[in-house]
């Protein structure tokens, strides 16, 4: 009996089971994602709420006004807003190209005085 060469490899059902694979992490990944995976929770004596860090947007527009959350505020008191948050809040800074730099020093320094350490600047690509 006299052996067979094969002079090709057929990858076709290779690639058929990669793709059920990658089908299946994408799926997974997303509902880990979102928490759509229903689970039940085990109950504890001794529970602590988590911190719900939501993010902070502060705006300052072409005049200089500055809004934190979509209403108009003054300086102090979003400082006073803030200090009611954690030191780890993701803040945003929203600037507009044609107000005055001093503006935007001046909440950022208020931000550099109150060690708030997550800050972004948002920027148009």
């Amino acid at each position: 009996m006299k052996l067979q060469k094969f002079d090709s490899i057929n990858v076709i059902p290779f690639i058929d089971v990669l793709l059920v694979l990658l089908a299946i992490v994408l799926l997974t990944s997303t509902f880990i994602t979102k928490g759509i995976i229903p689970v039940n929770l085990p109950d504890a004596q001794n529970a602590s709420k988590l911190k719900s860090d939501k993010e902070m947007i502060i705006v300052i527009n072409e005049q200089g006004q500055l809004f934190l959350e979509d209403m108009q505020i003054a300086l102090e008191n979003i400082e006073l807003e803030l200090l009611q948050k954690s030191k780890e809040t993701p803040i945003h800074l929203n600037t507009d190209k044609n107000t005055k730099f001093e503006h935007f020093v001046n909440v950022l320094d208020m931000l550099k005085k109150n060690e708030f350490s997550n800050v972004s600047i948002v920027t148009k690509k």
